[in-house]
């Protein structure tokens, strides 16, 4: 085994200390409500934290990072709308949410529209959002562990078949992919089936600090070994030229802070001025499959940009995962001054992915011949190792580091998704349409089950996305978020013209579409089916698939408002009480738990 015993370590106790809380949470769990919101006793500090860690997935870790080398510029619009949508949950959704008291986005969407129906319609929306999202993390997870046991031999050990294979067929050394997504997969569904909301909380909270720490002392460090920020960057301005980095590392010797330091780039990599321009690689993806000239690109640009922005903010504020964990502030205040510390949390960590991406560009240029779990998606784990031929522990150290807190993000991500999907079998689906007098311990053994077979899907999901980019994989989570949870939460807390009907129409509309044509492009990106020559004749069509925000969120919105205005006689008769306490500040006493009344069934 040629295993770095630094990387095994800190990886080995990231999983033991994420188990070991989870049990000592899992003790407190004692109802349905610990399970579903934690008592809705979590405080504003420990909840923004928790918040913070279950949000920064391997997507902000590995993928920002990833993209940013792959892509270039245009890729930061992903952690700048990733930031951005917090102001829209701040501003309209988180308040209101949690003054309606409910456990789950299906709870509010019965509970304000009083139609049993309608439930079932979000739970749908619950488990598809929350499996594409759950694809990136399982990515994660695998690139991850073949990246730790890249030196391990199983050829002899495990059965060919099981076994990565190079594009000639020879089986290589290493961890197989779909082997990290499974353990990965069996810890994380352990966790949640033990505890719930309330055993992940303090998971989640811990490793937002994780995760901080380990994205921002790496890039200290190495920009202090190899220049500064703006050194990186003017690497990549053409005016500068190379230095032999691999060779000089190999000697033994450093360059100098101030030299310039730029390994040649392969021929798969973008070249300097477009990778430096704002519409790079990701939004002249579909005008240069058509073989369209700089400015007729640029219009298909705009559009892919636009809609990207609409999907990333308003997909944001409509993530049942997220969304969810309002419910365990304990009041409305609580809830808005906690998603306020989110945006000062997460904005400070996405300082520091890209700067990643920069200097991956620069030292690891080999990375851009490969694709899947060896391709840039990796590049925060191995970046570190460049320290290791003069400062061999200190490498070997902050590469344990950077492994560690790429477990902390798909494995607090996951957490959190599970409980979301979860939650929606276990109370919506089971203990409200299935069994509506169940009695809580038989919805808390319900979880317990339910829990299992989200985790084993996830993991099949999981080991068929290894070509996909793990940012691009989250993107299309939140394109179908956008489409349909924003429209209904963002209308139905602010315009009592809303009707069942109306909201129905529109989120089964834009989210089904918006899913369609996210599908469409992903099955041939993973050559399941072949539309290469469609897309190269239609970009637009391609564009309006592959990120559909841009149409899907205004239907969805147009649709909620007509159908509304066309069955206005159903408006929800209490429609004046359910506004006021949607609204009302808690001191007025009209602040009500939704769900009080199904705890003693």
């Amino acid at each position: 085994m040629n295993v770095d015993p630094h990387i095994l370590l800190f990886s080995l106790i990231t999983v033991v200390a994420t188990v070991i809380m989870g049990f000592w949470s899992a003790k407190k769990s004692r109802g349905a409500e610990d399970f579903f919101v934690a008592g809705r006793s979590v405080s504003v500090g420990w909840n923004a934290s928790a918040i913070s860690g279950e949000y920064l997935s391997a997507a902000s870790f590995m993928g920002v990072a990833g993209m940013v080398m792959s892509s270039g510029y245009d890729a930061l619009w992903y952690p700048v709308c990733y930031a951005c949508g917090y102001l829209f949950l701040l501003l309209f959704i988180a308040g209101p949410l949690r003054r309606f008291g409910a456990y789950t986005i299906p709870d509010f969407a019965e509970g304000r529209f009083d139609s049993p129906m309608f439930r079932k319609i979000a739970v749908v929306f619950v488990l598809c959002i929350g499996f594409f999202y759950t694809m990136p993390q399982m990515k994660g997870a695998g690139t991850t562990l073949s990246y730790i046991f890249q030196g391990v031999d199983l050829r002899g050990v495990l059965p060919d078949l099981f076994l990565t294979h190079d594009a000639l067929g020879v089986a290589q050394k290493g961890l197989p992919y779909w082997a990290g997504v499974v353990l990965v997969g069996a810890v994380i569904t352990l966790n949640v089936a033990l505890g719930g909301m309330k055993g992940i909380t303090l998971v989640q909270a811990v490793q937002y600090w994780a995760k901080m720490f380990a994205i921002s002392v790496p890039v200290f460090v190495l920009l202090s070994v190899y220049g500064g920020y703006g050194k990186q960057l003017e690497a990549n301005d053409g005016r500068t030229g190379f230095s032999p980095v691999g060779i000089a590392a190999e000697a033994g010797a450093f360059p100098d802070a101030h030299s310039t330091i730029r390994k040649a780039l392969p021929e798969k990599a973008p070249k300097d001025e477009t990778w430096l321009q704002p519409f790079g690689p990701l939004t002249t993806k579909a005008a240069k499959a058509a073989q369209l000239s700089p400015e007729q690109a640029r219009p298909y640009s705009l559009l892919y940009t636009y809609s990207l922005i609409i999907a990333l903010v308003c997909g944001t504020a409509g993530l049942p995962h997220i969304l969810v964990r309002f419910y365990t502030n304990p009041d409305g205040v609580a809830a808005k001054r906690t998603t306020m510390w989110v945006m000062i949390l997460i904005g400070v960590f996405y300082v520091f992915p890209p700067v990643f991406g920069v200097l991956g560009r620069n030292l690891l240029p080999e990375l851009y011949a490969s694709t899947g779990s060896k391709g840039t998606d990796k590049i925060v784990l191995e970046l570190p190792h460049l320290l290791n031929a003069r400062y061999a522990i200190l490498g070997s150290v902050l590469s344990g580091i950077t492994c560690a807190g790429a477990f902390a993000a798909f494995m607090s991500t996951f957490s959190g998704l599970l409980v979301s999907m979860t939650g929606a079998l276990a109370h919506d689906v089971y203990g409200r349409m299935l069994r509506p007098k169940s009695t809580p311990e038989q919805r808390m053994k319900a979880f317990k089950y339910c829990s299992i077979i989200v985790g084993i899907v996830s993991v099949g999901l999981g080991m068929q996305v290894e070509q996909l980019q793990i940012n691009f994989m989250v993107g299309q989570a939140f394109a179908i978020a956008a489409a349909s949870y924003f429209p209904l939460l963002f209308m139905s807390a602010w315009w009592r013209g809303m009707t069942m009907k109306g909201a129905a129409t529109g989120m089964l509309s834009g989210g089904l579409l918006a899913l369609l044509g996210i599908s469409l492009t992903s099955f041939s990106d993973l050559k399941w089916i072949d539309l290469t020559a469609f897309w190269s004749a239609h970009p637009l069509l391609r564009i309006l698939c592959e990120q559909p925000a841009i149409w899907t969120v205004p239907l969805s919105i147009f649709l909620m408002y007509t159908v509304s205005k066309l069955t206005s006689k159903d408006v929800p008769k209490d429609i004046r009480m359910k506004m006021l306490v949607l609204h009302a500040p808690e001191q007025l006493g009209l602040k009500q738990e939704y769900i009080q009344e199904h705890r003693g069934h």
